[in-house]
């Protein structure tokens, strides 16, 4: 069995959300970790396994070779499975057997399953594998190993994080039974049982998580009993060092990864068994190895040597680094390999495995997460080739719907929960440009003034796609946008619009600056969507987070800039876009004493000409951030000398993330993306600000939702609120009351998992709209075009 380490996991959610409220580490990483998270080769067969796929429960395929091709024969899931299962977390094949790990089954009790293959070849689960229902979470199945007749099933949080390995015996009648549990010998905590390795009557389990890493060896004595004969240990590693986060044996050997040892360079180190005494006998890295390059994330013994995965090598393509043994057991030779055309962040040999003449490497982090495989072969000159690029094929969950609305009756519009709002239509990502894993993010809304048609705008983790929708009920994909040359694809990607041209940003993009678009060559579609080139390039900064426009005033607002430029604190960088296709620099504004790093940084705003009951302030353009702790009103009329009027809080804030004027502008309606997600509160919840007096905002209410999953971004139009809030969906709020808001509507477009905090389901929305439809983003689904049933809202 060859998974992906837990170590690997938290280094790519690291590198992913790094210093983002969107998805933190105690969040749904759903962007990554899907196909070959484990892979396994046996008796002819490649299996691969995919436990995250956000529209079907986890999976494992099986590649076979037909003719010179490698082909999926079939997909395998549990009889009971269900999304989010964790099926194919680990995977390990033995002859006509395969062993499977669910470790987020049962709600985190975890499973395993055996499937057997019959003559005809067909493969059918014969066996599963669970812990007494009163166990506390146990994660078992996160790492499993198949031999003969024996199964080998970690659970790294069984007993209160103490961890265990659970050992079964297939008997003569083919049935399988529980014959030994090894319990951790050390402190809880440590992961133990997250990595395994067996050879013969050696169990070699990985403890990875305190002090640095440990890995403990049992022996069976033949008894049936496993006896802990050694602790290893290094002095060489450090407390980041995760030694233990991969491991392999072979005979009198045993080789731990260390991969975030010495810088995250990675290091490999050897133990050879002495008399019965495990020593180490000496380490491996890689010959030209460099910080981050996680050398170690994986291992697997060759005929004549070993191969050792660095995934983070070479900014992230990855590199396979080939040993070589002579017939002493000395190593004598030293070589790596790679792919062609790997791109950074495809992360080749994240997982590794060997037999014979197969390999197969997995490209965890390829397209944009989804990941792939690279099955090699290697030929009669004892060279290894890749034949084929491998990625897995099941049914479509998601299939545009067109040609006629769908109205909610009896809570449902096809497959999606909903009350008073109607389905007018939906394209899949892949209908409007995006290519496999890419992820929709933020959007907005322009009606050309010259045809009147409508259109969403919608971002992308690489680019803005360009929807008209003036026939709602038939959209058509226009144009695209590619992001900027040489930048990078994220998560975020913000856009706004002024006099017909589109301002686009996007956050921890590299050098991406803000692209200005004049939209109206759309005008020149004729039938294949165009590729358009940015109008302009507004270089001042690099990467951000959000462009706020104030179309009153001809000023954009870019917030949370970072990597570059001149940041502004990461508050709020004004721009003069009077000239609409030539912006200039005006100025900055930050709030020091907001924000998580002491500088004012502003994760979005709001800006206005202000007209408002306060009269000292009326007729002034006034902003109000949204700044991670707080929220911040200023006077930004003067941009060379904005003016902090005030800021407020409240004591159990967890992000305080974007929020949006009712249009008297007298009150404020702010979200706080992480209170769900840290326990704050157990319902989605809104804060309330009466702003009736700009220089001294109070707190009205918060508002809570009967519902636990975490909220985003929100707009008000005509006294009802559209909160886009992630697994949930839309929620449409009366705030004809501001004190007493009633809910009226929602729209589910993520109906696939229970509603609970975490960043799944439904970014954002745009409902200013002349025609009345709403038209909302949902990250791994697509674009939903809504329309609220106002007459039953009415009623």
């Amino acid at each position: 069995m060859k998974r992906l380490s837990s170590l690997f996991l938290l280094f790519l959610t690291t590198a992913l959300f790094t210093a983002q409220a969107q998805t933190t580490p105690d969040g749904e990483s759903e962007a990554m970790f899907g196909f070959a998270q484990a892979v396994s080769i046996s008796n002819g067969f490649v299996f691969i396994g995919e436990p995250s796929n956000n529209h079907q429960p986890g999976a494992v395929y099986i590649f076979a070779k037909s003719g010179e091709e490698w082909a999926q024969e079939t997909m395998l899931m549990a009889d009971n499975g269900m999304i989010g299962d964790g099926f194919g977390s680990s995977v390990s094949a033995d002859g006509k057997y395969v062993l499977i790990g669910a470790p987020d089954m049962n709600d985190g009790h975890g499973a395993a399953f055996v499937f057997e293959q019959s003559n005809s070849g067909s493969w059918t689960q014969i066996g599963q594998f669970t812990l007494p229902a009163d166990t506390v979470e146990s994660s078992l199945g996160s790492s499993v190993v198949l031999k003969g007749d024996h199964a080998y099933v970690g659970a790294p949080d069984h007993g209160n994080g103490k961890g265990a390995v659970f050992v079964y015996r297939r008997a003569n009648n083919g049935q399988w039974m529980e014959v030994a549990s090894v319990m951790n010998p050390d402190t809880a905590g440590s992961n133990f049982g997250s990595s395994l390795a067996v050879d013969g009557m050696n169990l070699v389990v990985g403890a990875p998580q305190r002090d640095g890493g440990t890995v403990h060896v049992f022996n069976n004595d033949g008894s049936g009993s496993w006896n802990h004969t050694a602790t290893l240990t290094s002095d060489q590693t450090t407390q980041r060092s995760q030694f233990g986060n991969a491991i392999a044996i072979h005979g009198d050997q045993i080789l731990v990864g260390a991969p975030r040892n010495a810088g995250a360079s990675g290091t490999v180190f050897v133990y050879r068994n002495e008399d019965g005494m495990w020593n180490e006998s000496g380490r491996l890295v890689a010959f030209d190895g460099q910080a981050g390059y996680l050398f170690g994330g994986s291992i697997t013994f060759v005929e004549s040597g070993v191969w050792i995965g660095a995934p983070n090598a070479n900014d992230g393509r990855g590199t396979i680094y080939q040993f070589d043994m002579d017939d002493n057991g000395m190593w004598s030779g030293a070589s790596k390999m790679a792919m062609a055309d790997q791109e950074k962040g495809d992360y080749f040999s994240g997982t590794l495995d060997v037999e014979g003449n197969v390999a197969v490497a997995g490209l965890v982090g390829a397209d944009y997460g989804a990941g792939s495989a690279a099955i090699l072969e290697r030929n009669a000159e004892g060279m290894w080739t890749t034949q084929n690029l491998v990625i897995g094929k099941s049914g479509n969950v998601l299939k545009p719907i067109t040609n006629g609305r769908i109205d909610c009756s009896d809570g449902k519009a096809d497959q999606f929960g909903c009350s008073n709002v109607d389905l007018i239509s939906f394209m899949p990502i892949s209908a409007i440009g995006g290519e496999r894993g890419v992820r929709l993010n933020d959007m907005w809304g322009w009606t050309d003034p010259l045809t009147e048609k409508e259109y969403a705008i919608v971002g992308r983790n690489e680019g803005t796609s360009f929807v008209d929708i003036s026939d709602p009920a038939n959209p058509i994909y226009v144009g695209n946008l590619p992001m900027t040359e040489g930048s990078r694809a994220n998560v975020w990607r913000d856009i706004k619009v002024y006099k017909n041209h589109a301002y686009v940003v996007a956050d921890g993009a590299g050098e991406h600056g803000m692209q200005v678009l004049d939209m109206t060559q759309l005008r020149e579609f004729a039938g294949e969507p165009l590729q358009l080139e940015e109008t302009n390039h507004y270089d001042k900064i690099h990467s951000a987070h959000n462009v706020v426009i104030n179309e009153e005033s001809g000023y954009a607002f870019i917030v949370g800039s970072s990597g570059g430029g001149q940041t502004c604190g990461g508050g709020l960088h004004m721009v003069n876009i009077q000239d609409p296709a030539n912006p200039t620099f005006a100025g900055c504004f930050s709030d020091p004493s907001t924000g998580r790093s002491g500088t004012g940084y502003s994760h979005d705003a709001q800006c206005v000409i202000y007209d408002g009951p306060d009269e000292e302030h009326k007729g002034s353009e006034i902003c109000i951030g949204a700044n991670e702790t707080a929220i911040s009103i200023a006077d930004v009329t003067d941009k060379e000398n904005p003016v902090a009027l005030s800021t407020a809080s409240y004591p159990d804030y967890g992000y305080v993330h974007q929020g949006w004027l009712t249009e008297d502008h007298r009150y404020f309606f702010q979200n706080d993306e992480l209170d769900e997600l840290m326990g704050k509160v157990d319902q989605t919840r809104t804060i309330v600000w009466d702003v009736t007096d700009l220089d001294d905002p109070q707190f009205v209410r918060e508002y809570l939702i009967e519902n636990a999953s975490s909220d985003h971004n929100l707009y008000i139009k005509d006294n009802m609120m559209y909160q886009s809030n992630y697994v949930s969906g839309l929620q449409v709020i009366d705030v004809t009351d501001p004190a007493n808001p009633q809910r009226v509507g929602h729209f589910d477009t993520h109906p696939f998992t229970k509603d609970a905090p975490g960043f799944s389901g439904t970014w954002s929305n745009y409902p200013y709209f002349k025609s009345g439809v709403v038209v909302m983003t949902s990250g791994r689904e697509g674009l939903f075009i809504l329309e609220t049933n106002q007459q039953a809202i009415n009623q």
